[in-house]
């Protein structure tokens, strides 16, 4: 392992944002504000991954579960989805926070595996074309400041054949939860520079990515993908 800086699913309806105001999230961070957060968060996402593991592991087994090759883990954060690539897989992590990646190095030691580790903008991607077989990432999208740039990025990198797979969430399908995210998605945003009430789908639109099966869960929160490069 090398380190380098550098479904109980039910289908999901979009909605309309109920407030007319510029929320925060329409102003995106910089790289350097979202690399600044993570470092003083990498730690307790580390701690508290059991809760994102209970939460969204099912929906990371069933998308990752079956990839093969060369696999790029983009915005791997701590880790998470290590455990659940196949123990044949290639793995090449990339996240944006050195203090993220600390975490993801000890995750793979933790877990036995080998894999490649590098500090790498997701909206600039420092491979060169049809370089993996596979392509996954968990709850990014509402992080990157552009995430169409990103989604094309990894659509770029993947192989014709190969495959992209995406865990991502985004606004409850439930009525009291919706209004909650909404009413705490600005300080949301500012705090942990995450857009907690985006539409995943729209945005897998807007990347023109050709989708070959989307489904959602946990009450709507939860939007998963498998695509197929061009």
């Amino acid at each position: 392992m090398t380190s380098t800086p550098s479904s109980d699913l039910t289908e999901h309806s979009s909605h309309e944002t109920a407030t007319g105001r510029d929320p925060a999230s329409n102003r995106p961070m910089s790289v350097e504000e979202i690399q600044a957060s993570y470092a003083e968060y990498a730690d307790l996402m580390h701690r508290f991954e059991w809760v994102d593991r209970l939460l969204t592991g099912r929906y990371r087994r069933r998308r990752f579960g079956d990839v093969t090759g060369r696999v790029l883990d983009v915005a791997c954060g701590t880790g998470t989805n290590f455990r659940y690539l196949p123990t044949t897989a290639d793995i090449v992590g990339i996240d944006i926070s050195p203090e993220m990646l600390a975490k993801a190095e000890r995750q793979l030691d933790d877990l036995g595996r080998d894999g490649r580790l590098e500090r790498m903008d997701a909206q600039d991607l420092a491979f060169e074309d049809d370089r993996f077989d596979a392509v996954v990432s968990a709850l990014s999208t509402c992080t990157f400041p552009d995430p169409v740039a990103a989604l094309r990025e990894m659509e770029r990198v993947c192989k014709p054949d190969g495959t992209i797979r995406l865990v991502e969430h985004g606004r409850s399908d439930v009525g009291p939860i919706a209004r909650y995210q909404e009413w705490r998605s600005d300080a949301h945003y500012e705090q942990a520079g995450c857009r907690w009430t985006q539409e995943p789908r729209e945005v897998v639109a807007e990347a023109g990515l050709s989708v070959t099966d989307t489904r959602t869960g946990l009450l709507g929160i939860v939007t998963t993908f498998e695509i197929e490069p061009r």
